[in-house]
């Protein structure tokens, strides 16, 4: 429709100021979007790791609980199981290193952690735009506005009369550029709360794991160093023993 208030009328009469903002906005959008949905589907699937994890548990043995963990190397738990039986095979088969100064209980929290901290880093990559988008896309938006508003008075001052003729394209350009900046900044936050508190969850089930690995390398498990010094598979799986 042809109209002062459209988006057409504000792409063709706008200046460059005005066509800057709204491409800027635009591009502001697209990029949440695509970081909304990767996310998203990035913790689809590490909640299936998660119930994956849960199972681990009920296996007969740890070669056994790492083929249900699957072999996907971006699983965190399985990443997660794997380094915390290279820790307990390392620190136990080895005796010239500075690490021997820690006891196995330290070395496995250390080992586990710092794997823990690199999914952490992973896992929150992206939500810098989210917030940077839903913190600033108002103002740009609010930008546009005054300079919409100022077109307005502008038409004003120089034709001395402010009938809605004079005025309604500006003032069209002013309140598209307001919705355009909320449009952009609504999703960006509601996507942003929703990852964080989807990566919680996530992160609270993948400590539980390194818990629960903790106490099973620690106190329960016997790992068997090969000939060439390869660790072995680990008996038994027992939680907590």
């Amino acid at each position: 429709m042809d109209s002062h208030f459209g988006i057409a009328n504000v792409w063709t009469q706008g200046d460059f100021v005005t066509r800057a903002i709204a491409v800027i906005l635009i591009g502001m959008s697209l990029v949440s979007w695509i970081v909304i949905l990767l996310k998203a589907l990035d913790i689809f699937k590490y909640r299936k790791f998660a119930r994956a994890a849960h199972d681990f548990w009920h296996s007969e043995d740890f070669s056994a609980g790492m083929d249900k963990l699957g072999t996907d190397p971006a699983n965190p738990f399985r990443h997660l199981a794997l380094e915390g039986r290279e820790a307990t095979a390392h620190h136990r088969k080895s005796s010239a290193h500075l690490h021997d100064a820690l006891d196995i209980s330290d070395w496995v929290t250390r080992s586990l952690r710092n794997c823990i901290n690199e999914f952490t880093a992973r896992l929150q990559g992206g939500l810098a735009i989210l917030a940077s988008v839903g913190s600033t896309a108002p103002f740009i938006g609010l930008f546009g506005t005054v300079w919409g508003i100022y077109h307005a008075l502008v038409a004003i001052g120089s034709t001395g009369q402010s009938t809605i003729d004079k005025v309604a394209g500006p003032i069209g350009e002013a309140l598209i550029m307001t919705a355009l900046g909320l449009a952009v900044a609504i999703p960006a936050v509601l996507g942003y709360n929703a990852l964080v508190r989807g990566n919680k969850s996530i992160l609270n089930n993948l400590n539980s794991f390194a818990h629960d690995l903790h106490a099973y390398f620690v106190t329960g498990a016997r790992v068997n160093i090969q000939n060439d010094g390869e660790p072995a598979k680990v008996l038994p799986l027992k939680k907590g023993a």
